[in-house]
């Protein structure tokens, strides 16, 4: 498993239905995010590149996702500095993947 719901727990303090949000929340836009952040890269939209990974950052932090958190990062500055995107074609495989198991793993865990 290579997320963790410690932070939605915490924040939850025992509410189901809250951590069942959270994690709905984040399947409806993190896949969408994703596909719309591989069509920006495919472009070479720098400034889309910037606002979709600043966008799914959050967003897998929620999650305890630190090394996906890491490339998101690292994709988010490289765009706003709009440079590298040899380095970002090279680290977005890395997040996409990270993100595809874990929505995999989150429909099996939480049934939805």
């Amino acid at each position: 498993m290579i997320y963790s719901l410690d932070k939605i727990n915490e924040m939850a303090e025992g509410d189901e239905d809250f951590i069942v949000s959270v994690v709905s929340v984040f399947l409806e836009e993190v896949p969408a995010d994703l596909l719309s952040l591989e069509e920006a890269i495919a472009n070479k939209d720098y400034e889309q590149t910037y606002k979709l990974a600043h966008k799914i950052k959050p967003n897998v932090d929620l999650l305890g996702m630190e090394q996906t958190r890491a490339n998101a990062l690292a994709i988010e500055t490289l765009g706003k500095a709009e440079g590298g995107f040899d380095e970002i074609e090279t680290k977005f495989p890395l997040l996409k993947k990270d993100i595809e198991q874990v929505v995999a793993e989150l429909h099996k865990d939480f049934q939805l």
